[in-house]
């Protein structure tokens, strides 16, 4: 609220020095310009808790999705471990009955 008393004292100012016209332009515009600058802070502020829970939904979705394609990636190499540990169990365990057979 003290902008909104120190503008009216300095319009006063201002037309008693009878300003030109480019002047009083320039004040306007700066004026103008100024209050679109608070209107679009405020409407920022208002919106912005909005726009962060889906950016924050968006990036967790994306996470999501790179851990799945990770883990498809994974299932088939960590099946043709499993499976090469099976067969070493095999062979070791033909490799253990060889040798209680030969001794």
């Amino acid at each position: 609220m003290e902008t909104v008393q120190q503008l009216i004292p300095l319009a006063k100012e201002i037309m008693a020095q009878k300003p030109n016209r480019k002047m009083l332009k320039l004040y306007v515009l700066g004026s103008v310009l100024a209050f679109f600058g608070v209107v679009i802070g405020l409407v920022e502020t208002v919106c912005s808790p909005f726009t962060a829970s889906r950016r924050l939904r968006e990036e967790e979705a994306a996470v999501a999705a790179l851990q799945a394609a990770r883990e498809r990636k994974a299932l088939p190499t960590q099946a043709l471990l499993e499976k090469g540990k099976q067969q070493e169990a095999i062979l070791c365990t033909r490799a253990l009955s060889n040798r209680q057979h030969a001794s």
